[in-house]
Parts: structure tokens; C-alpha cells; sequence
């Protein structure tokens, strides 16, 4: 079924100098194939998607699909301050064969409910592709409401991204759109294990870039109600995901993928590869949980 299971917050991979990585992104996709993984989320987050022009973002798109499409869900994240940049980006993705996109409200500016209606609904009316609406507070500077996801849905929308990290507020937009045909995916694998049990349907795991597998088995373990192994789980990936986070996380995920042998090339600049302190005590800490 489309959009449901571990959906990866795909890293995009560049060049030392900065320019589009095209091998390294074959290189992950082919990786997370491999790994059972359900969907790609392109250029959000982890993707670096705000920090790229409009060319660079079209280009990860389309390598995405390239590599992707057939295999396993392509999103592809759109979101921008500006409505025409994103319906733009949208446009783009439903004419390379994308499955859907997905948007945050508009960033920078703090919008009411009715400017951030307005943007969704002109989307959504644009494109033949599903969208999702895409939560981050932290990113945004504001977050949705229950009561706006609502009228949202009401024009459209197929479901939502959230990664609020407000396991209640994640109850309320299930209680709020319950009935009808609408994706709930949580946008962190701290929350998969209470996600999951009140009826999300899957996860934007960013810890699925560097360890696949151990995300998609988390997900077997709740699809097969396998609950008290679930929970011991839930704990482990928290514990992951703190020795990837005591470094600058972003670059942590392409040097794990390096480790294990995957040639991601590195993060687009300002961001830089960790330096040789943060990389000794990444590799320490995860041989100490027989990860490397």
C-alpha cells in the first residue's frame, strides 16, 4: 500500500565543492532498496531541501525518481517561503513521475490559519499528485492546528508529515481526520512505538539513512504485534539516535553511511563533514552497541 511503513528522509549526496553527487544518490536509494525500505522523502529535512537553489532541488528530485520510482514511494518535499517556488516545485515533480509531494506551511513569516489554508489549497489545486502537509514547528517557527489540518483535508490533502514531536497533538490530528482516506505518518523514530498502536500508518525515520534495517524490523515488530520486543526496541533506537545527535547529526548520517561502506559524498555547504574528534567518538560509541 502506498505511503505506509519506513519512508527515509533521504541525505542528499554532493561533491567536497559542493556540486550534485549523481552516483551517491543511486548509491542510497540502491542501499535502502535493499533494506526493505518503503519510501524515499526528498529534500526535506535531512535532505537539505531549504538550503539548495530551485535547480539543485529539481535535480535530487529527478535522480529520486529515476533510481526510485517503480521500487518503492517517492515524496518529494516542495515546501517554500514562497508559493510560486513551491507550486513550481510541485509542477516539476508530477511531470518527472513522482507519487506525491509534500510542503510545509510557509516558512520565515509567522502566518494565521487562513494565510496558511490559502497556501495549502493553491497547492493542493495545482497538481494531479497527492500532497501531504509537512508539521516541523521547530523549522517553521509555528505549527498546524488539528482544527487547520481539518480544512486542509477537507480540500485535499492526502496526509500529513508531522514531526512536532507532540505524541498527543499526533492523537488529535488522528481524532480530528479519523474515517476517511488520509496518511498519519510520524516524522521521528522516537515515536514510532505510540505512533503506530493509536493507528499511524508509518514513519519519515531519519535514522533510516544510515541503519535500515534495524528501523524496518522495529516496523515488522509493530505490524506483527509483537509488543514487548516493540518496547525494548523503541529504547534501543533512542539510544541510537543520542550517538547520533552528540555530534552534528546531518553529517553523522554520511559518515556512518561511509563506514558501512555506502558512498554518499558529503553534505551540501555550509555544512561539513565531522571532524576527525567527532568522527573517532561517533565510531566509538557505536562500536560500543556492535554497530560498526
Amino acid at each position: 500500500m502506498k505511503f505506509e511503513g519506513i519512508i527515509c528522509p533521504m541525505i542528499s549526496p554532493f561533491t567536497v565543492d559542493g556540486r550534485i553527487y549523481a552516483d551517491g544518490v543511486r548509491n542510497l536509494i540502491e542501499f535502502l532498496r535493499k533494506n526493505s525500505v518503503n519510501g524515499i522523502f526528498v529534500c526535506g529535512t535531512y535532505g537539505l531541501g531549504p538550503a539548495m537553489s530551485i535547480d539543485e532541488r529539481k535535480k535530487i528530485a529527478e535522480l529520486s525518481v529515476e533510481h526510485a520510482s517503480g521500487k518503492m514511494d517517492v515524496i518529494i518535499h516542495v515546501g517554500s517561503s514562497n508559493i510560486d517556488i513551491s507550486i513550481e516545485l510541485a509542477k516539476h515533480a508530477e511531470d518527472i513521475g513522482a507519487d506525491a509531494v509534500a510542503s510545509t506551511p510557509p516558512f520565515y513569516y509567522r502566518y494565521d490559519d487562513d494565510a496558511v489554508y490559502s497556501f495549502f489549497r493553491s497547492l493542493i489545486k495545482k497538481v494531479n499528485i497527492p500532497v501531504f502537509v509537512y508539521n516541523i514547528p521547530p523549522r517553521v517557527g509555528y505549527g498546524i492546528t488539528p482544527s487547520l489540518l481539518k480544512r486542509i483535508a477537507d480540500e485535499g490533502a492526502c496526509g500529513i508529515k508531522d514531526t512536532s514531536g507532540d505524541i498527543i497533538l499526533f492523537y488529535q490530528f488522528i481524532m480530528t481526520i479519523r474515517n476517511r482516506d488520509f496518511k498519519f505518518l510520524v516524522g521521528t523514530e522516537r515515536l514510532m512505538l505510540p505512533s503506530m498502536i493509536a493507528g499511524g500508518h508509518g514513519c519519515v525515520a531519519g535514522l533510516s539513512n544510515a541503519f535500515p534495517e534495524i528501523i524496518v524490523e522495529f516496523y515488522k515488530m509493530l505490524k506483527e504485534g509483537r509488543y514487548k520486543e516493540a518496547v525494548e526496541r523503541q529504547f534501543f533506537i533512542i539510544e541510537l539516535r543520542d550517538i547520533m545527535y552528540s555530534v552534528p547529526n546531518i553529517p553523522a548520517t554520511y559518515a556512518v553511511l561511509k563506514l558501512r561502506g555506502i558512498d554518499v559524498g558529503y553534505p551540501k555547504p555550509p555544512h561539513k563533514p565531522l571532524s576527525n574528534e567527532e568522527l573517532e567518538k561517533l565510531k566509538l560509541k557505536l562500536t560500543e552497541k556492535n554497530l560498526l
